[in-house]
């Protein structure tokens, strides 16, 4: 079984994080978010991926899966970005007739892919499709069903027939390409896979609905970020190698061995990147940091920082924030009493 990844986009709704590198190199837990979505597709034993890349996306996509073990990766351009249905069927030559799996790569799943590629290969549905109860259906793809086969596929309705939402994972024979194959395209013009899933249940397909277990995250926005990271820290698990002087470390913290954590403090879980340097400082619970970001000075928590930031002379705690690649935030005498940031790579903050 082989397994798409669609990475063509830049995610707009989490701009300005998105205005210099797409949504899916962006990190949570010290990963690049697709490469969770690889880590749980291989858990499932599927090692063959093909990713779905734009010519905006493919250099960052392939600079973020540089040395990932145990799988074969295989970048497919989408040089027209039309929907998911339209960058299914992009890899339709790679794909060939085997059964495979489309994960989006923005979702994660607490239990991972394996359920639902465990529960495709005992039933041989055409199709099985994760599904998730959610309060406003009307943002997603929504299933009616009838047991567990799915008999009404609807994109974002303003009249849900339930709150079963599709969430971002599906598995299929290749049935579905004859059916995404001179679709037309919906009212937005764009090739909706859910269009074209529906066309399978028209022609009396077997198309399977399977209820999510456990949390399901969609990274779309940046509250988003910082819950995925939350959720994906709270199954860390310790490991201190790293210099650690005149500190103390409480909870599920990891310190690789070329950090250096200095008369600071901090509470896990917590994960630090190679390289960093954490100075009189507090780090506080489900915050991550970046390879070589330095930390001096300041209290973080709560926050995603990614690579080679710096942080320093910050008399108020940073809380609730996301902080792109090489962002500086320098303190200033005078300060309010909250900071809340959301900044973009290569950025500067100063707080005077």
């Amino acid at each position: 079984m082989k397994a798409i990844i669609p990475a063509a986009g830049l995610g707009t709704r989490l701009r300005p994080l998105t205005y210099t590198r797409p949504k899916p190199v962006l990190r949570v837990a010290g990963q690049p978010i697709i490469a969770h979505a690889i880590h749980t597709l291989v858990q499932a034993g599927i090692t063959d991926i093909g990713i779905v890349v734009s010519d905006i996306t493919r250099d960052e996509i392939q600079h973020a899966l540089h040395g990932l073990p145990d799988v074969q990766i295989t970048l497919i351009d989408q040089h027209q970005q039309l929907g998911l249905g339209h960058a299914v069927l992009t890899a339709r030559e790679w794909v060939g007739q085997d059964d495979f799996c489309v994960y989006l790569g923005d979702n994660l799943f607490e239990h991972g892919a394996t359920p639902f590629v465990r529960q495709f290969q005992q039933d041989r549905p055409t199709a099985l499709i994760a599904l998730v109860e959610v309060p406003d259906p009307t943002a997603f793809g929504v299933a009616q069903l009838e047991g567990n086969r799915i008999i009404r596929l609807v994109e974002k309705p303003k009249d849900p027939p339930s709150n079963l939402a599709v969430a971002g994972l599906y598995c299929f024979t290749p049935e579905i390409f004859r059916m995404l194959d001179g679709m037309p395209a919906s009212a937005r013009g764009e090739y909706e896979i859910t269009d074209g899933i529906q066309r399978l249940i028209d022609a009396g397909l077997t198309v399977q609905g399977q209820p999510v277990q456990g949390w399901w995250k969609d990274t779309g926005r940046p509250a988003d970020l910082l819950d995925a990271n939350r959720l994906l820290l709270e199954q860390l698990e310790g490991d201190i190698q790293g210099e650690v002087t005149d500190s103390r470390i409480t909870g599920r913290v990891v310190i690789p061995a070329s950090t250096r954590v200095i008369r600071s403090k901090i509470v896990g879980p917590v994960m630090l990147g190679e390289g960093v340097v954490i100075e009189d400082a507090y780090i506080g619970p489900f915050t991550s940091i970046g390879s070589g970001t330095v930390v001096r000075g300041a209290e973080v928590e709560h926050s995603v920082v990614d690579e080679e930031a710096q942080i320093e002379n910050v008399s108020k705690r940073l809380q609730d924030c996301l902080i792109g690649v090489r962002a500086q935030v320098r303190g200033g005498r005078t300060v309010p009493r909250t900071h809340k940031l959301t900044i973009s790579d290569a950025s500067l903050v100063e707080l005077a």
